[in-house]
């Protein structure tokens, strides 16, 4: 029993991004436009 409690396991694992995935999500975050207009907010992405 002590062997299983005493080892520690790493319990996440960071995810690593491309370069492809950063670029098309700061493309997608330039392109997305929030507008506010009384009580109502439009999402418009600009293509």
């Amino acid at each position: 029993m002590e062997k299983i409690y005493s080892t520690k396991k790493n319990a996440c694992e960071i995810p690593k991004a491309g370069p492809e995935t950063i670029k098309f999500l700061l493309d997608y975050s330039r392109a997305l436009r929030i507008t506010k207009h009384r009580q109502f907010s439009f999402d418009l992405i600009l293509n």
